[in-house]
């Protein structure tokens, strides 16, 4: 996922979540003749707020990043993986969609192909109509921003089901070996309210 200011990934079916993206679940579970709700409640983004927060704690979220990247605790993968666990219990992602609203998905052949199938179009439309080829990456992104494919209605995916892998990766919190990732957190802190309470947690955890 590249910022281009300029995927994610965001479609949730009523009382499912998905993995990595989670909205408010509610199950009724009938118990000897009786209701019972169970409700879950989770940060709801308020992205001018988000925004704000980014400005004053970017640079230090950065800067530990970097610490984090020279000097990695011990059981850093094992952290990142409780502290992704926690992320999620906080995080509304469809109350946000920032990721598909100012960043793009690097598109690989794979999902181009795939994405396109969908649309019963040829690998070549497809890219014609709505990618273009960054020379100095040589990845394949979104020409604009937000992503054709998010609706501003419901912070949906209208291709959830064959978006590309980076979305369905996003924000990549736990990925393996986290340290090798620190680059991409250090840039995405800006635009993903999860990665910046991912980051958050851990400066606690460490101090």
């Amino acid at each position: 996922m590249k910022c281009t200011i300029s995927g994610a990934k965001c479609q949730i079916l009523i009382g499912i979540n998905d993995a990595n993206c989670f909205g408010i679940a509610v199950g009724e579970t009938d118990i000897a003749n009786s209701k019972q709700i169970l409700t879950i409640f989770r940060m709801q983004i308020n992205l001018r707020s988000f925004k704000q927060k980014v400005r004053h704690h970017q640079k230090a979220f950065k800067k530990f990043l970097g610490k984090i990247e020279k000097n990695p605790p011990r059981h850093l993968d094992k952290i990142a993986e409780e502290i992704d666990a926690e992320v999620w219990k906080e995080v509304d992602c469809l109350s946000c969609a920032n990721c598909c609203k100012s960043m793009s998905p690097t598109f690989t052949n794979t999902d181009i192909k795939r994405i396109a199938a969908h649309f019963d179009m040829s690998a070549k439309e497809f890219k014609d109509k709505w990618l273009y080829f960054d020379e100095e990456d040589s990845d394949w992104m979104n020409k604009k921003q937000p992503c054709q494919f998010l609706d501003l209605s419901t912070n949906m995916c209208s291709i959830y089901e064959v978006r590309p892998a980076d979305c369905a990766g996003f924000p990549h919190l736990k990925k393996k070996k986290m340290v090798e990732y620190i680059h991409v957190h250090q840039q995405n802190v800006e635009y993903c309210p999860a990665t910046f309470k991912m980051v958050e947690k851990m400066m606690q955890r460490f101090s």
